[in-house]
């Protein structure tokens, strides 16, 4: 007969539906990519000898300067946030060594 004791704790649980409609408040919105990102650009004949000839979204031009910079260990050795510039990098670039924030609007000047 001690088991009759044991149901009368079940109500005491009644609180968490009430979690369950507070995350139904805020249902979670997809998000959706801006088209002008995809967008196939031509990098100049200086870009291409970096990231190829092949017209490619800004996106993935940014991703194949960073594999380049890292198999050829450009990052700065102290200060991770900068890049030092080899030759072909120095065509892009225009100076020899360059911020990591400076990156996207050097690469803007060599694509059309």
């Amino acid at each position: 007969m001690k088991a009759a004791p044991a149901k009368k704790a079940a109500p005491a649980k009644k609180a968490a539906p009430a979690k369950k409609v507070a995350a139904k408040k805020a249902p979670a919105k997809k998000r959706t990519v801006n088209a002008a990102f995809m967008k196939a650009l031509t990098p100049s004949a200086a870009l291409a000898a970096v990231v190829g000839a092949a017209a490619l979204p800004r996106t993935e031009v940014v991703s194949k300067l960073w594999t380049y910079i890292k198999k050829n260990k450009l990052q700065d050795a102290v200060n991770k946030r900068n890049i030092n510039a080899d030759a072909k990098l120095k065509e892009i670039f225009g100076k020899a060594q360059v911020t990591m924030f400076e990156l996207a609007g050097l690469i803007g000047k060599h694509l059309k």
